[in-house]
């Protein structure tokens, strides 16, 4: 994204709501929010503010970005023909955890993610649940790999099949999110609650701030409204 581009949605950005105990103008909060989610740490962001004039501290940075994660809409409803399901093992605070992921392969729309303690068929039957209540997904194909997911699709009678070649958007997604997970874990705070507010904010960039080269520099969220 060009550096005009980012500060005209910087400046555009309606959350007086979501920081209206804040001193810092929310044009500059929404570039803090956005250089964050971009791939920069706090740290790296402080470091930006500070060159443009402001004073601003590591924790009210943090703060900032959790503030607007809470108050993030989910992604805009989907009627995907095939989605790709997995997870993947992270650690959180030391702790193994599984990290669930669906995406619409043909619009990239990350359609949810969510975190567990395990992984198999009752986590992923879950995690299925929660696509069924936001989007519609009943004549959807979903393309899994096993983990218990088949069992996971009959119990709430979708589709399904395993395929391991037709998934690869999913998977490049995943080396995204570890590369982004590996760098800023340690602003998880030691909690499942902290790090599924971290992915939600990814998941709101990834969907509607970040340009996707399939779909020819659009985001997932335009291809999907337009």
């Amino acid at each position: 994204m060009q550096l005009a581009n980012l500060l005209r949605e910087s400046f555009d950005v309606d959350c007086d709501e979501v920081w209206e105990n804040e001193r810092t103008p929310t044009p500059i909060r929404g570039f803090g929010v956005r250089l964050h989610s971009m791939g920069l740490s706090v740290r790296e962001v402080v470091a930006v503010l500070d060159l443009l004039g402001v004073d601003r501290s590591h924790g009210a940075v943090w703060n900032w970005t959790h503030d607007l994660a809470e108050s993030q809409a989910d992604p805009p409803t989907a009627a995907p023909s095939r989605v790709a399901v997995d997870e993947k093992q992270i650690e959180v605070d030391g702790e193994t955890k599984w990290l669930y992921a669906a995406i619409d392969t043909e619009s990239k729309l990350l359609l949810e993610i969510d975190v567990y303690s395990r992984r198999g068929t009752d986590p992923a039957a879950a995690f299925l649940h929660r696509l069924t209540e936001k989007h519609d997904v009943s004549d959807t194909e979903f393309l899994v790999d096993g983990g218990g997911y088949l069992t996971a699709l009959f119990r709430h009678d979708l589709s399904g099949q395993l395929n391991y070649t037709d998934r690869n958007h999913i998977e490049k997604w995943f080396q995204t999110v570890s590369m982004r997970i590996d760098r800023f874990h340690s602003f998880w705070r030691g909690s499942p609650a902290s790090a599924r507010r971290w992915l939600k904010r990814f998941r709101h960039h990834y969907n509607h701030d970040r340009p996707n080269q399939a779909l020819d520099g659009r985001t997932p969220a335009q291809e999907v409204l337009n």
